[in-house]
């Protein structure tokens, strides 16, 4: 029923997906509850309601689902269907990168760097940047950049900082493509 359910969503099938994803939570199969939040927070068949997303992805998160500890990390720190609280939000930020979510890498590390619902820890940051980045992550890989360009948490290195700005500007970064652009046309770098 699972792979049915996941089917029904993927081909946009929302009344159908809803269907199957209420039954396998009264079987307290633990994504159920996930996917139920992902559809009351986008409103795809039913009425969209975040604090009903967000209990849904709760109960997902507590069962381990690390998609779901991500979601309330990020509902908790941005106030979205529940009172914001930036500290439970590292706490959940965490848990989701202990289970190998990159985004929650890269978010926490954040949450290091601007001292917001943890102590400010730049070498902390840089570790959690530099293991997302390490995976792909284009915001992560622009964050380590940054943090070598000033020297924060790790000594400053303006070649590597420039490596990981166009390392994130290929894949898309505004930012870092804006970062690059200047840069070339300053003539501080040449491709």
């Amino acid at each position: 029923m699972i792979q049915e359910a996941y089917k029904a969503l993927m081909a946009k099938e929302y009344d159908k997906a809803y269907e199957l994803y209420t039954a396998l939570e009264k079987q307290k199969e633990p994504t159920s509850f996930y996917y139920l939040g992902y559809l009351y927070f986008r409103g795809y068949g039913v009425v969209q309601n975040t604090q009903k997303a967000y209990e849904y992805y709760l109960e997902s998160a507590t069962r381990e689902v690390p998609l779901a500890q991500f979601e309330v990390a990020l509902m908790l720190e941005n106030g979205e269907g529940c009172i914001k609280n930036e500290s439970e939000s590292a706490f959940w930020y965490e848990e989701s990168a202990k289970r190998g979510n990159m985004d929650a890498y890269n978010n926490l590390g954040a949450m290091y760097r601007e001292g917001r619902g943890v102590s400010q820890d730049y070498k902390k940051a840089f570790f959690l940047f530099n293991k997302s980045a390490q995976s792909g992550n284009a915001k992560a890989q622009f964050n380590l950049g940054a943090l070598y360009d000033m020297g924060l948490g790790c000594e400053e290195n303006k070649e590597k900082a420039i490596e990981w700005c166009r390392k994130s500007a290929y894949q898309g970064h505004e930012m870092a493509k804006g970062i690059i652009q200047r840069m070339q046309n300053d003539g501080q770098i040449v491709f």
